[in-house]
């Protein structure tokens, strides 16, 4: 067997290479299809999961006359175009009445359930939908790029797949553990921002500035200060560049201080807070654009504070770090206006994020 020229060590060294020369794109797809239908079972658990937890929340609190099952597997299956843009111009404003359309058609479809439901209620059956209808498109293109990467044999194919895969699964799993909360009415992470915001104006007068908007007036050391959040405990965003185009067409702001929560890079702090310049509000783009747009038109500066924190304490059950920053986050806030402004000067300060759980 020392001999170099045996015949039978030439066969166990040659067969193994030929085996990869001609067929090891087709292991690599098999080794790897394996793993990647591990991670797609689970989508399609997470996908079930969502909508029997929207049926049974829809059966036990909405009391609908008819069996809502049908109407909801519908539902779940709807889809959004965007409109063209080939175009350019113009584009925002139809994205805008695009998805408002659809917003305003789920609200509708929701109320059909029971016509006497809550706003409460209703916002939360209708973030329900959302998180099923999302979770099922998820798991449908997945599936639908595995099936095909496996149909031609084409192991390239199924590389940016298995590459995106772990983010993916992050979002999906996310989103998977936010059900619990919201259907509680309980904050999530994503609801700092209004929590700072409505600490600060819980002495004060609300009004109904825009679509669930709450605005409040208050004075800081000479400073006129008026407070915008989304209308709490529901379940929403609220229209806070409505509300800014209300405000600015009666009042002079001389700067907008805006408070969110922010996705954290891998290694930093969940919880830690940050200061900037801009517009700090995330969603497809819509608001921040006319937010931007509205304070060029009047010359106000941007100023922003976030707290920093994973996708999945984004929108799940707040975590004690994120909610002991919101003090701190107000005397930063009340340190930025000192800085930054003038006496008898007016400040917005906007609370962006979700508000479930969060009153004023």
């Amino acid at each position: 067997m020392s001999d170099d020229t045996n015949p039978i060590m030439m066969i166990i060294w040659i067969v193994p290479i030929i085996l990869f020369v001609f067929y090891g794109q087709r292991i690599q797809l098999y080794i790897t299809s394996s793993e990647i239908k591990k991670e797609i079972k689970k989508l399609d658990n997470f996908k079930e999961t969502s909508r029997n937890e929207l049926i049974e929340y829809v059966k036990i609190n909405l009391k609908p006359v008819v069996d809502p099952i049908k109407k909801i597997d519908r539902f779940l299956d709807y889809f959004t175009i965007m409109p063209v843009d080939m175009d350019p111009n113009g584009i925002v404003d139809k994205v805008q009445h695009t998805v408002r359309s659809r917003e305003d058609y789920t609200r509708e479809q929701v109320k059909s359930f029971s016509p006497n439901v809550s706003d409460l209620e209703l916002n939360k059956v209708q973030t329900l939908l959302e998180i099923a209808s999302s979770l099922q498109m998820i798991y449908k293109i997945v599936n639908h790029m595995f099936l095909t990467a496996k149909k031609q044999n084409n192991y390239p194919l199924i590389l940016p797949l298995q590459m995106l895969l772990p983010f993916i699964m992050e979002q999906a799993e996310a989103m998977k553990d936010a059900i619990p909360a919201f259907k509680a009415g309980q904050p999530v992470g994503d609801g700092i921002g209004p929590m700072v915001v409505g600490k600060m104006m819980l002495s004060s007068k609300k009004e109904i500035i825009s679509f669930q908007t709450v605005l409040s007036e208050t004075d800081f050391e000479g400073r006129k200060l008026f407070l915008l959040k989304a209308e709490g405990p529901n379940s929403t965003v609220g229209r806070p560049s409505d509300a800014l185009e209300t405000i600015v067409s009666k009042n002079k702001i001389d700067t907008i201080i805006m408070i969110d929560a922010a996705l954290k890079m891998e290694g930093e702090e969940s919880a830690s807070v940050a200061q900037g310049f801009g517009a700090a509000i995330g969603g497809i783009g819509t608001e921040r654009f006319q937010i931007e747009a509205i304070a060029t038109n009047h010359q106000i500066p941007i100023f922003s504070i976030v707290v920093k924190q994973s996708v999945k304490e984004a929108i799940t059950l707040m975590t004690k770090e994120i909610a002991d920053q919101a003090d701190n986050v107000r005397s930063q806030v009340y340190e930025m206006i000192q800085e930054n402004t003038k006496h008898g000067q007016s400040v917005l300060i906007i609370g962006v994020g979700n508000t479930a759980g969060v009153p004023q």
